[in-house]
């Protein structure tokens, strides 16, 4: 909700709302902060000269009805209303990250303390937030050198034990087991999700719980075995109570995450829930404006989709989950199993 303005401060941020229409920028909020845009943008700003407006003196309605009939005067214009301020709700510190880089830090996905399948089960949680202007991401590794095939389970192990008896977040602290990824080191579909929950903790492996049973069946569904993909999560310790990571938390993990998509080199990739499509993609957008295409990372085709613990949550998705995964199907070249 915005904050109540002075007058004056209302009038000076309508302006730039008019300003950025006029722009044709009426959805420039949802795009990643790019310096060299603000700067044009702040430069363009600088040198505005909005034409001055001109109020009519309101004329008595019996003199307007004679120049009417005399043909001396014509109807003022009607007044033109203000433009929809709907997609431009922010307050006033967020309408100046708008001509101003904002401090580099990572947004976090959802409230804190809300993990991805609470804040997911809310109907329309992210249709209905404002989206506020985003703050960088940590720039993502450099996309290392192609890795032969037979020397791609070395190279995962040689990430792991660099990553060690891990201590560079706060999340190693509730940990019994570090969750590093499981599966096929020349697997061409790889699935991303957003932390280890509890099972996960205490087997180290990803995605062994209830919500990992429903994922080997949309694995199985696909055609595949659990032992022909390769699974990992945004980060690699539990947090606590299965809340979502903190930005720290992920911008400590993510680094190791994406070495490990260098070296499987998939075809595709699947986020499973916001978490993951947030930190693989670099951006905090509606899980629905993501699912349904094909986005790009790291060379590898990403579809979005929901994550397994949300469908437990809400079976009636099931339906849009799978065809999200037909979409990887068909990139894949898949076809599903046929039934007896």
């Amino acid at each position: 909700m915005a904050l109540p303005l002075d007058p004056a401060t209302r009038e000076t941020l309508e302006g730039r709302l008019r300003f950025y229409r006029d722009l044709g920028l009426t959805e420039f909020y949802r795009r990643p902060v790019d310096a060299q845009l603000v700067e044009q943008l702040a430069a363009l700003e600088r040198n505005f000269q909005p034409a001055p407006q001109v109020v009519p003196t309101r004329q008595p309605a019996a003199q307007r009805q004679a120049e009417r009939i005399a043909g001396q005067g014509t109807l003022p214009p009607p007044a033109k209303p203000l433009p929809n301020a709907s997609p431009f709700a922010l307050t006033g510190s967020a309408m100046q990250g708008l001509v101003s880089p904002p401090a580099a830090r990572v947004p976090q996905t959802q409230p804190a303390g809300q993990s991805e399948t609470q804040a997911e089960a809310q109907p329309g949680f992210y249709e209905d937030q404002p989206i506020p202007p985003r703050a960088p991401f940590p720039i993502p590794p450099k996309i290392a050198a192609a890795i032969p095939p037979e020397q791609r389970a070395a190279a995962l192990q040689q990430i792991r034990d660099e990553i060690g008896d891990c201590t560079r977040c706060a999340l190693h602290a509730g940990r019994n087991k570090l969750v590093f990824g499981d599966g096929d080191p020349n697997a061409r579909l790889m699935f991303v999700g957003e932390g280890p929950g509890a099972d996960e903790d205490m087997q180290g492996l990803p995605f062994v719980g209830k919500a990992g049973q429903l994922l080997n069946n949309m694995i199985s569904a696909m055609g595949l075995r659990r032992d022909q993909v390769y699974i990992a999560n945004v980060v690699k310790c539990r947090p606590p109570g299965n809340r979502v990571p903190e930005p720290e938390e992920g911008a400590t993990c993510t680094p190791f995450l994406f070495r490990q998509i260098d070296v499987i080199r998939p075809e595709v990739l699947v986020a499973l829930g916001a978490t993951a499509a947030t930190w693989l993609l670099g951006a905090r957008q509606p899980l629905a404006g993501l699912r349904g295409r094909i986005h790009n990372v790291r060379g590898t085709k990403l579809i979005v989709t929901y994550h397994p613990a949300f469908l437990l949550r809400d079976p009636r998705q099931k339906k849009e989950a799978w065809a999200d995964l037909q979409i990887a199907m068909r990139e894949l070249g898949l076809k599903p199993p046929t039934r007896a």
